[in-house]
């Protein structure tokens, strides 16, 4: 079964709200500046929201680990 393209854009942008929260308090703890932090955020989630969908897409194409899955009825 293959996921459709919204399915990955959806995925997409929960994981980067997560990732970019995780990145925003790393980044202030480290940093202990709230715009530095803000900053590395901003550019973060648009350069990884390209990336994880590219990488989804090409994961949807990879056949490792998948299994056919026949439905239980005949037409």
């Amino acid at each position: 079964m293959r996921d459709k393209r919204y399915r990955s854009i959806i995925k997409t942008i929960s994981w980067r709200v997560t990732g970019t929260i995780d990145t925003f308090l790393v980044s202030y703890l480290v940093t202990g500046e709230i715009g530095v932090a803000a900053s590395i955020s901003v550019v973060e989630v648009f350069t990884k929201l390209l990336l994880y969908y590219l990488h989804e897409r090409v994961w949807n194409k990879v056949k490792i680990g998948q299994e056919k899955i026949e439905p239980d009825y005949q037409i």
